[in-house]
């Protein structure tokens, strides 16, 4: 099973895919747990690409070409063949977070996102779990953290509100597929409505 975390900047979802991992463990399950970009080597050299420097680094086409580049190098190396072996698979994004950040927040570039998706990755998650927040709240946490990576929370609080709307867009466009979850109170209240959700 691939089961991804998506959501805006700073919303939680590399605390909640942890522990939804350690959950699953627990209940004797072959789990790993992975990120993108990266989760391979190489994804995780075009991940700095992406995630370090100015916000305004790349166009939105140039990034839609570097996330799928890494996530076609993930998926090679390090989701099917934990798949084909009989593992779960809990990444922290996947193809959602192309689909939002380039194709609606960055730019109108879905239908782009969608063929290069098609062409080059052709696998969806078996369940996808939205973690919505507001905006203001996620800018804050991301903003905090500090480090090298916060290239997109340099873009501002208008681009995560764009961001929260379109992820509560795909959450209705794909119903039988995204659970947009409750990304209030403590991580642990949010990680009972993940597991309830599964």
């Amino acid at each position: 099973m691939l089961i991804s975390l998506e959501g805006i900047d700073g919303c939680g979802k590399s605390t909640q895919a942890r522990l939804l991992a350690d959950h699953l463990r627990a209940q004797g399950r072959d789990v790993v747990l992975t990120r993108e970009p990266g989760g391979s080597p190489g994804a995780e050299e075009i991940r700095r690409l992406l995630v370090e420097g100015a916000g305004e680094r790349w166009s939105p086409e140039t990034e839609c070409l570097l996330f799928t580049a890494a996530r076609r190098d993930h998926l090679e190396r390090t989701i099917r063949p934990a798949l084909k072996a009989g593992r779960v698979v809990v990444t922290d994004r996947f193809a959602d977070s192309t689909r939002i950040y380039q194709g609606a927040a960055r730019g109108d570039l879905r239908a782009m996102v969608d063929r290069l998706h098609d062409l080059m990755i052709g696998v969806e998650p078996d369940r996808t779990f939205v973690i919505d927040i507001e905006p203001r709240t996620g800018l804050a946490r991301g903003t905090a953290r500090g480090g090298s990576e916060d290239r997109f929370e340099s873009l501002g609080l208008a681009f995560q509100e764009r961001l929260a709307l379109g992820f509560r867009a795909l959450a209705a466009e794909y119903p039988g597929r995204v659970r947009l979850i409750d990304g209030s109170g403590d991580p642990d209240q949010v990680a009972h409505r993940i597991r309830a959700a599964l």
